[in-house]
């Protein structure tokens, strides 16, 4: 188990305190106790921190300011960090690799592996999973169980793919990327020509693929749509939620997260390091600029080309009662709308006359 201080030497944190504590895990502030760490990235938690049995905290620098003030809470070792979040994060990986399953190279004699496939000889295939002639999958990259990988299908090295993950031909994945239990990558999009005259849709095939780059992870029971000609991008850090739908041609910039029951209609491109809350929709065939914040359940009708922006199109929480006073008076919005004109068109007139 490592010190304390020896974390703070390893990730380049400022240490108050003696350091020599060893910790194994994190706890929540108010359940942590010996050989653990605890984190505040929040203010509104300084007195859970500041009554907490951890042997160190996470802190930010005005945190850590407050805590100790007048030469207070200084029993234990503090770890002090510009993001203590993200200090948090890289530290729990560390402790998380011994709880991770280790996945050791091999092919399970369940798998089915076609002739042509090309799988690293230092790859995990688990079992009852299915890799398509011509297909590659990377160094140590792993499909866990019941994983299917259509022909010619690109998996990048270091993936980790977890149960009934299916990857339709073509498509093409990057380096470390993460896509949890019932994600589909490279379904057919939504793509259907109207004739109505002879009482049909006519579907129109999609022929492009979906590539994704390094870094990326998708949570489960995701789908990410192929493009009908040109390909479905998604870019590298991108971290997308559960139950995201992402339509044909959309294009995903480079590290923009995107929280559970997104949809993201055809062709739409969002940009880079966006912020997208849950069960945000989007229209077809938009743009929506770099660093944009979404604020979850709004409807983006229209492309954004202002950089940094936040949107929200959400009416806050009301009670019930006073929610249908409201509804009552956007419905009468028109009529009102009119009898202010008529009102402003009566006033312009008695003052004309006046004249």
């Amino acid at each position: 188990m490592p010190t304390i201080a020896e974390l703070a030497e390893r990730y380049s944190a400022r240490l108050a305190g003696d350091g020599k504590a060893q910790v194994s895990s994190f706890a929540p502030l108010n359940q942590a106790g010996v050989g653990q760490l605890a984190f505040l990235a929040n203010p509104l938690y300084r007195n859970e921190a500041a009554a907490s049995k951890a042997a160190g905290l996470i802190v930010s620098e005005a945190d850590y300011e407050f805590l100790c003030a007048d030469g207070a809470n200084t029993q234990r070792s503090y770890l002090i960090h510009k993001n203590p979040y993200a200090l948090f994060a890289r530290i729990a990986q560390e402790f998380a690799k011994d709880a991770i399953p280790k996945y050791l190279p091999g092919i399970h004699p369940s798998a089915v592996i076609e002739p042509g496939a090309d799988v690293s000889d230092s790859a995990h295939i688990g079992p009852l999973c299915f890799v398509g002639k011509g297909a590659k999958i990377g160094a140590r990259s792993v499909l866990v169980s019941q994983v299917h990988v259509g022909e010619n299908a690109t998996i990048g090295d270091d993936a980790l793919l977890y149960p009934n993950v299916t990857i339709y031909y073509n498509c093409q994945l990057g380096l470390r990327n993460i896509i949890h239990s019932g994600t589909v990558i490279g379904s057919d999009g939504f793509g259907f020509a109207p004739d109505l005259a002879a009482g049909e849709w006519v579907k129109v095939p999609q022929t492009g693929r979906v590539v994704i780059g390094n870094d990326v992870e998708i949570g489960s029971n995701t789908s990410v749509d192929r493009g009908a000609m040109a390909d479905t991008r998604i870019d590298d850090g991108c971290k997308i939620d559960n139950l995201v739908q992402i339509a044909h041609n959309a294009h995903i910039g480079a590290l923009t997260v995107i929280a559970g029951n997104t949809a993201i209609a055809g062709s739409t491109t969002i940009g880079k390091m966006c912020m997208i809350g849950g069960s945000t929709s989007f229209a077809g065939h938009i743009q929506i600029a770099d660093r944009t914040t979404i604020s979850g359940g709004t409807s983006i009708m229209k492309s954004i080309v202002e950089p940094g922006q936040q949107y929200t199109s959400v009416f806050p929480m009301l009670p019930h009662r006073d929610w249908e006073k409201t509804a009552v008076l956007v419905r009468g919005l028109d009529k009102m709308r009119q009898k202010i004109k008529d009102l402003e068109q009566q006033i312009k007139t008695i003052t004309q006359d006046k004249k």
